[in-house]
């Protein structure tokens, strides 16, 4: 027998996440996002909590919590915060680098960075996309030659979430460009500071504007053979798992964010009166809103599912891409019929839902667009 319903300590978990995300996370965000500014100080708070290394184990820093458990505390989380930006670049550095270091780094890696990782103070980045490579991830051109006991890399990361900010980077960068995906990229852990290691100012975009996003430039820097994470050649193998995480466990906070909307939606539609009733009364948008709730749910058990065969089941890509898909553009589909639904409040920057939609336009672009999604999903089926 199924059993859907949430455990006592997640319950306890998702509650407490909800409480501090309300009281600590939310005030001023509407400045923020104005004026592009990372929440630094709200980063260290999330830190305390210990949002950072959620499935980290504790002898590392972390909480110890299993994936199911990670990717309710990340809903919450983007349930309770309105600050998109900063829900993004938490989880982009604990899945996309957190996560990879505690799975694949050596014990003297594990050491060195996981608890100052987890608990915020280092902030850290994922490199793999460059300016002519991005959806076709392993056309890289950066290089690592091995010179010496170690390596010299050059070339230019993009797109590099939390990359103005960052104190160490994980790039990925070709050691045999013959072999490419197939054993010829490795990973390298790199720290701010390292001679030829440069970062650029943040770039301006359309949503998610507190999260800093940037380039890398490497240019002969030159890193120890400590610095690979995997093993020369395991690259592929380190950026496939990565990418799992990346779409299961950040989806889940849209997950939390999609909540909110359909509530934002239902208070407007009983309380906003139109000819006479409550727009709610109207067809038009109480069937809009059944759709939200139809999407809500379809996702989080899509979600749930990938999340709990994550370290559990071979097929776990293919569940990942399908929650990917569906959770990205539901999110979208939900802020537009959100703003619809409260008509000309909705398109004030007051009432916080044209944020969140020019937030989610990005969802289907990062982790794999969703062009991306069908063409892996379509593999999985034999086509």
């Amino acid at each position: 027998m199924m059993d859907f319903s949430l455990t006592e300590d997640q319950l306890a978990l998702r509650n407490e996440i909800i409480r501090f995300a309300r009281n600590e996370l939310n005030e001023g965000v509407i400045e923020r996002d104005r004026e592009q500014i990372f929440p630094h100080e709200l980063w260290l708070k999330c830190g305390e909590m210990g949002f950072q290394g959620l499935p980290v184990p504790e002898e590392y820093g972390g909480s110890g919590l299993d994936p199911l458990s990670t990717a309710i505390a990340l809903e919450a989380l983007g349930y309770g915060c309105r600050d998109g930006g900063l829900v993004f670049s938490i989880s982009a550095h604990l899945l996309s680098c957190v996560v990879p270091i505690w799975k694949y780094g050596s014990e003297e890696q594990k050491r060195r960075y996981l608890p100052g990782l987890c608990k915020g103070a280092l902030i850290a980045v994922n490199a793999m996309t460059e300016p002519g490579s991005g959806s076709d991830a392993f056309s890289l051109s950066t290089k690592a030659e091995p010179v010496g006991e170690g390596f010299r890399i050059n070339g230019t990361k993009t797109f590099c979430s939390n990359g103005p900010i960052a104190d160490l980077a994980l790039i990925f960068a070709l050691t045999d460009p013959e072999k490419r995906s197939y054993g010829g990229v490795t990973a390298f852990l790199v720290e701010r500071g390292t001679p030829g290691f440069q970062t650029s100012k943040k770039f301006d975009k359309m949503g998610l504007r507190t999260s800093p996003l940037g380039e890398l430039i490497f240019e002969d820097v030159y890193v120890p053979g400590e610095a690979v994470l995997g093993g020369v050649g395991a690259g592929t193998t380190i950026f496939t798992y990565v990418m799992d995480w990346e779409r299961i466990c950040l989806f889940a906070s849209h997950i939390g964010t999609m909540e909110h909307l359909l509530e934002k939606s239902i208070e407007y539609a009983r309380t906003r009166k139109q000819f006479g009733q409550p727009i709610g009364k109207f067809q038009a948008i109480s069937h809009r809103i059944a759709d939200m709730k139809v999407m809500l749910e379809a996702a989080r058990l899509l979600v749930y599912k990938a999340a709990w065969h994550l370290d559990r089941a071979r097929n776990v890509p293919l569940d990942g891409s399908i929650a990917k898909l569906f959770v990205s553009e539901s999110l979208i589909k939900i802020a537009l019929d959100t703003v619809q639904v409260l008509g000309g409040y909705g398109y004030m920057t007051e009432y916080e839902i044209e944020r969140v939609l020019r937030d989610a336009v990005g969802s289907t672009l990062y982790g794999g667009t969703s062009e991306v999604q069908r063409n892996i999903i379509a593999r999985w089926l034999g086509l």
